[in-house]
């Protein structure tokens, strides 16, 4: 059996036993009819989603399930619980600038948590816990039938020179460097990783493209940094396939994919995803929510207990999942 159907068909017993069915997001209506909702990541709404369709509510109020959440990109604004609505947040840093909103202005009353696929920058309060819940990794993606998918990929240093501008042409082709809009969590990760600030993106850089969006690589010179897991899930039609005729590179020398498919452990740009909640509202704080503990907080969590769910959509099992000890403002 080779691996694409094997693991496609993984999934979709997985989602049959759950009650799930592939490609559909009831979660990520346009209107709050569940207890806890989030907004943010492009790269986690899917695999949230999903959580959010197989985890109950307790008390059946106001939805039989516990969560919703919206998805990053749609129509705008969303209606909030109070009749209110809300600019949809597209990205991580989106997504926690509306949950810093909602805690500043009550009356708001819209978000619960933020999907971030990055960790806090801001840590000079302990406002908001960042919850890891799986793994998940970054390297970039060429299109297939450009001479830039070599089988051998890039180095740190060469994507650093890329990404300032300072590389221009790789194998023979001009390159044409796209990165995720500001305020992506994946954007942010990888610049991280390449080490260059956003002061040091080059000219040459199109920094306006949505994550993980194969159909925007439209030239043999266009490279771009990708999430494994979500380049897993879509090619293997657990989610929306937007990968086009793109593939991932090598970083390194090291495979981001394993041939099972799932993210090589030992590849260079690995990252924790999380679910971003306020800090008051957890077990010790000043005003702890049963509904939000018991979704997020701990080992135990509901989220952390659909281990089957997470690697269905592409991403990693972590040890640390459900953790409260990593804390910020955004």
């Amino acid at each position: 059996m080779n691996v694409k159907f094997r693991i496609r068909l993984a999934a979709a017993a997985g989602a049959a036993a759950l009650g799930l069915s592939l490609l559909t997001t009831p979660a990520s209506a346009d209107s709050e009819t569940r207890q806890i909702v989030g907004v943010g990541s492009d790269t986690t709404q899917d695999v949230v989603n999903a959580l959010g369709n197989v985890i109950p509510d307790p008390n059946g109020t106001p939805d039989n399930q516990l969560i919703q959440s919206y998805d990053a990109t749609g129509t705008t604004p969303v209606t909030c619980r109070t009749g209110g609505v809300i600019l949809r947040p597209n990205g991580s840093s989106p997504g926690i600038d509306a949950l810093r909103d909602d805690l500043s202005n009550p009356a708001i009353d819209c978000v619960d948590f933020a999907r971030s696929s990055r960790g806090p920058v801001d840590l000079t309060t302990a406002r908001l816990t960042w919850i890891p819940f799986a793994k998940d990794a970054v390297t970039v993606a060429v299109r297939s039938d450009s001479a830039l998918n070599d089988g051998v990929g890039f180095t740190t240093g060469q994507l650093h020179a890329i990404y300032s501008c300072a590389k221009t042409t790789h194998n023979g082709v001009a390159l044409t460097p796209l990165l995720p809009h500001p305020g992506s969590g994946t954007r942010a990760f990888f610049l991280e990783k390449i080490g260059l600030s956003e002061a040091q993106i080059g000219l040459c850089v199109n920094g306006t493209v949505q994550p993980n969006d194969g159909t925007a690589l439209g030239t043999a010179g266009d490279i771009a940094p990708y999430s494994v897991a979500q380049y897993t899930a879509q090619i293997f039609n657990v989610v929306v396939d937007r990968h086009g005729v793109t593939v991932l590179t090598r970083v390194n020398g090291v495979p981001p994919r394993l041939p099972s498919g799932t993210v090589n452990a030992n590849f260079p740009y690995q990252r924790d995803v999380y679910n971003v909640v306020p800090t008051a509202k957890l077990a010790g704080g000043a005003t702890p929510e049963p509904d939000l503990i018991n979704a997020f907080g701990g080992p135990n969590s509901r989220i952390c207990a659909e281990r089957n769910v997470i690697e269905a959509y592409g991403f990693g099992r972590i040890p640390n999942c459900g953790i409260t000890t990593l804390k910020g403002e955004r």
